[in-house]
């Protein structure tokens, strides 16, 4: 999750566990730095690119981890704070709450979070909610700036920060059960159109957890269906865009470590794509073989696209939405399942949806 989230989560647990010892202020800051500490690892730079992208929420977000050095930095909060010196175990205890919830809800989000290295490299990741979701956020936010303008703990104060605490464990189960249920209503709509998907991934769109995109993987028409559908509604809502997926220029590239390492954290979500390259040569002997992670980012604006057929990988930038998009949201969001600008052409109608769409086939010349 965003920054900000992970401060007042771990403000509100520090308030939680040591608000009495400590007073609310306090435990509020020691929370909220606490909680921080593991997104420190972004300081830890490689040479390649798609390690330091892959890399990330690794080693510091591990459960395991974090539980080997609670010890070190409850040491450090008992001899900064005298409220605490006779309170080793509850110390204790609030690190390892404030450390381990922020690896915890980071596995909620789709990029992946390492929970259990160095056992277990495989990222655990959800997918259920947004990487910045205020409705998630604004009620630990109350909580925390209500705790930092109170010195003492009051029955009050320990009620706010109990009801911000259970109102964003609410919303995460919200965005769980809902994940469920478009998975769910997805699978249903591809079977009533005669579809099959190879594998389906619901993601919510971004800043909501209403309208969900659904990525169905076709490994044999060598495409992916975006499937846009809010959380009630039927057909009617629902909107699909064909994208080729270009795995084909996989031949392209032959032995391909970026290409392996990408391909094992996206799941297999990933579409390959032949670019100019800096240059501007577009033919068969130049330009680049670009890799997208499809679960991040809107068509074709991924977050995390890689140049990979070079000897060094290069992360390339790009635009990440358009005013267009926010008033597609807004359209759809409201049951008005109007056509994204940026996928106009892809955009199947319900007739259509079995045949493999020749216009989508993409450029598969080496």
């Amino acid at each position: 999750m965003d920054s900000l989230s992970q401060i007042v989560l771990g403000a509100a647990v520090g308030v939680a566990v040591l608000g009495r010892r400590m007073g609310p202020r306090r435990a509020a800051i020691a929370g909220g730095i606490l909680g921080t500490l593991p997104d420190l690892d972004v300081l830890v730079r490689y040479d390649d690119p798609v390690d330091s992208f892959i890399m990330h929420r690794g080693w510091s977000h591990s459960l395991l981890v974090q539980a080997a050095v609670t010890p070190l930095f409850g040491e450090a909060m008992l001899r900064l704070s005298k409220a605490l010196r006779d309170q080793r175990m509850l110390t204790y205890i609030a690190v390892y709450l404030c450390l381990s919830t922020h690896a915890l809800l980071d596995a909620m989000t789709i990029y992946g979070t390492k929970l259990l290295w160095p056992l277990s490299v495989q990222p655990f990741a959800v997918g259920s909610v947004f990487i910045i979701d205020a409705l998630y956020t604004l009620p630990l936010l109350v909580a925390m700036i209500w705790a930092l303008t109170q010195k003492d703990w009051t029955p009050r104060i320990g009620k706010v920060v109990a009801a911000g605490l259970i109102l964003s464990s609410a919303y995460q189960a919200w965005c769980f059960t809902a994940q469920q249920v478009v998975t769910a209503r997805a699978q249903a709509f591809l079977q009533q159109q005669h579809i099959a998907a190879d594998r389906l991934l619901a993601i919510p769109t971004p800043f909501n957890s209403y309208l969900w995109r659904v990525i169905a993987l076709q490994d044999r028409e060598d495409r992916y269906l975006n499937i846009y559908m809010p959380v009630f509604g039927g057909p009617a809502q629902t909107t699909v865009y064909s994208h080729p997926r270009g795995t084909a220029l996989k031949t392209c590239l032959g032995e391909n470590a970026a290409l392996e390492k990408l391909a094992w954290f996206s799941r297999g979500y990933y579409r390959l794509d032949r670019r100019p390259g800096q240059g501007g040569d577009e033919g068969n002997d130049g330009g680049d073989v670009v890799l997208s992670d499809l679960r991040m980012g809107l068509t074709p604006n991924y977050a995390f696209q890689f140049a990979i057929n070079g000897d060094v990988p290069r992360r390339l930038g790009g635009s990440r939405g358009t005013q267009a998009d926010i008033d597609w949201l807004l359209a759809n969001l409201w049951h008005d399942p109007v056509t994204r600008r940026a996928e106009v052409a892809a955009r199947l109608n319900l007739q259509e949806l079995h045949r493999t769409v020749a216009a989508n086939a993409g450029d598969r010349r080496c």
